[in-house]
């Protein structure tokens, strides 16, 4: 019976490939779009049409536009002299959304796509401090370490962002690494 709802797995099989969506939600989302309000399913396919099709990575910081330079890249009230190095572009939206940092990003998506000529030519237009926001891990640590020695020419103040006890996790379900790191961080009361 269920083999004969094709177009409808399909669909619960496209929804269920997106991240943190699993079949339950899928199945749910798809019922919904397909069975209670149709319009809304037809909105949502046009607008991954339109942006699968107009959006593209800024071709200074990796970052999501439209054009070939993002919103932020065009912006001449950025602090130019501060640099966020982040591990995706959805990271700019979170920092932006929250109006976290008021300079530029550097994307690295992976170590592997890593351009250090196309950050190099971010630093010279006046960088005078690399924030690393990256996800904690020793891997990311080397990479920051690998980084600033490639770019050890440059007189660059490297930061990262701060490390330690989430709000409202009691120690016992916090890792060792950042325990260890928050402990080592602390700071006066």
């Amino acid at each position: 019976m269920i083999g004969s709802l094709e177009k409808f797995n399909k669909l619960v099989e496209a929804l269920e490939a997106l991240p943190t969506i699993g079949k339950k939600s899928a199945s749910r989302l798809a019922y919904h779009m397909v069975m209670k309000d149709s319009f809304a399913g037809i909105k949502i396919a046009h607008a991954i049409e339109e942006a699968l099709s107009s959006l593209r990575e800024c071709s200074s910081c990796g970052g999501m536009s439209e054009d070939e330079l993002c919103f932020v890249c065009c912006d001449e009230r950025r602090d130019g002299s501060l640099l966020c190095i982040v591990e995706s572009a959805k990271d700019i939206l979170l920092l932006e959304e929250n109006n976290l940092f008021d300079g530029k990003y550097f994307v690295l998506e992976s170590l592997e796509d890593f351009n250090l000529v196309k950050l190099e030519k971010v630093v010279k237009t006046g960088v005078k401090e690399i924030v690393f926001a990256l996800t904690p891990s020793i891997a990311n640590d080397a990479l920051m370490l690998y980084i600033e020695d490639k770019l050890s020419n440059f007189s660059i103040n490297y930061t990262k962002i701060a490390q330690g006890v989430p709000t409202g996790v009691s120690l016992e379900n916090i890792d060792l690494l950042s325990l260890a790191r928050a402990l080592s961080g602390r700071v006066k009361v």
